[in-house]
């Protein structure tokens, strides 16, 4: 493996001059807790043992690497495979984070979580992981969101959760954040954080990123054993990162495996327009964590849109930053547009549903696919299922035929 996949984070949680702690003072120590007892968790036989049984009986793992022969028939190029973590348990990889940080909170002694949630799918994985172990749990999630993901805000009050609506700001993901993070500050003793991406202070993108490269191990698995040799292209959307780090990690060390991540262009890359950070972003510090981010030239947080709730976040994962300044990954978007035709692409040629985030990945390979010779061989993170987003999703590729019905 490379320096890049096993030296980073340093002691400090730093991936060169990305990431780091910056925090209140009063979350210093309960974060250098949760890193202490981390570090103790990953030496336990014990620890692992445990979540490997979880992630296998109760999530279903692994999850399948799917030959998507239509869609790479259609395409007339690369052979296409679809890591298929849609048919996780509460239908995206969010669980695998959700799972190993809720057995931290347990040898914590930690009886209450709080999340954060943009698309849904991280407050459901969290909603579900609080009613397996029997603890309190507390989404936050803004306002906007709940409006267009009603049918995940269902499903966690169903588990048992109190799901908060934040309305300051755009209500969206980041001011869910802000609230959690000050829910936090005032309940620490008794209450941990289950950060669902690949963001924040040290050591939660260290410890989100591991918690899913699973999804990387699997895969590199699977292909050898299909294929016999390892994909040429790694694809992954990339809202925080959480999806794209866990296929990529594993793969790092390989120099002619090529990784794209894909971002949310929106509207297309105009102020206000979009949650593409590397196409007009910068370098600077938001909600614990240096990265680039989306501000304006006084360093205002810029307002952000995305038909995925899930990407519309004004910054990226510090791990993510640090491997596009090596070059090692490359970082592109897919537009709203792009990603409802690849959802509609995909559903018809393969009988996915694809989630809003995943169909911006999708869009990319349907792009470039074409391009590459028959040889070739993509592997794209299918990150979760569509059925939270099909209402959304009608409403853009159905309105028309719905009306002359």
């Amino acid at each position: 493996m490379s320096e890049t996949s096993v030296q980073v984070p340093d002691a400090t949680g730093h991936f060169g001059q990305f990431g780091g702690m910056f925090v209140p003072e009063t979350l210093m120590a309960p974060l250098q807790e949760l890193a202490d007892e981390y570090e103790r968790a990953r030496a336990d036989p014990e620890f692992h043992r445990e979540l490997e049984d979880l992630l296998r009986n109760y999530c279903g793992r692994p999850t399948p690497l799917y030959f998507a022969e239509r869609w790479t028939e259609m395409l007339g190029g690369a052979r296409i495979y679809l890591k298929r973590e849609d048919l996780l348990h509460t239908g995206a990889h969010k669980i695998n984070n959700a799972i190993g940080q809720a057995l931290l909170a347990k040898r914590l002694g930690k009886k209450r979580i709080i999340a954060e949630t943009g698309a849904g799918q991280h407050g459901v994985a969290t909603a579900t992981v609080c009613a397996r172990f029997g603890l309190e749990c507390v989404v936050y999630m803004g306002a906007v969101d709940m409006e267009r993901q009603a049918l995940n805000v269902a499903r966690m009050e169903l588990l048992g959760a109190e799901v908060r609506p934040v309305t300051a700001g755009q209500a969206t993901l980041k001011e869910a954040v802000n609230e959690a993070m000050r829910d936090w500050v005032a309940s620490v003793e008794t209450t941990h954080y289950i950060l669902g991406s690949a963001l924040g202070s040290h050591p939660f993108p260290m410890m989100v990123r591991d918690f899913h490269r699973v999804i990387g191990l699997e895969a590199r698995a699977q292909i050898m054993e299909r294929e016999g040799r390892l994909p040429d292209l790694l694809v992954a959307c990339v809202g925080g990162g959480s999806n794209a780090i866990g296929l990529f990690h594993p793969f790092l060390g390989d120099g002619a495996v090529r990784m794209v991540g894909v971002e949310a262009g929106g509207e297309g890359i105009r102020p206000e327009k979009h949650a593409a950070r590397f196409q007009g972003g910068k370098l600077g510090v938001l909600q614990g964590t240096k990265t680039w981010l989306l501000a304006d030239d006084d360093g205002q947080i810029e307002l952000t849109h995305s038909v995925s709730a899930g990407l519309d976040y004004a910054a990226i994962g510090p791990e993510h930053a640090y491997l596009h300044d090596l070059g090692r990954v490359e970082y592109t978007y897919a537009t709203d547009d792009d990603a409802l035709a690849a959802f509609r692409e995909v559903s018809r040629t393969e009988g996915i549903l694809p989630a809003l985030e995943s169909a911006h990945a999708m869009a990319y390979v349907s792009k470039v696919a074409g391009d590459l010779p028959p040889s070739a061989i993509i592997i794209a993170n299918m990150s979760g299922r569509g059925d939270k987003d099909v209402e959304q999703a009608a409403k853009y590729l159905l309105g028309p035929q719905r009306q002359g019905d």
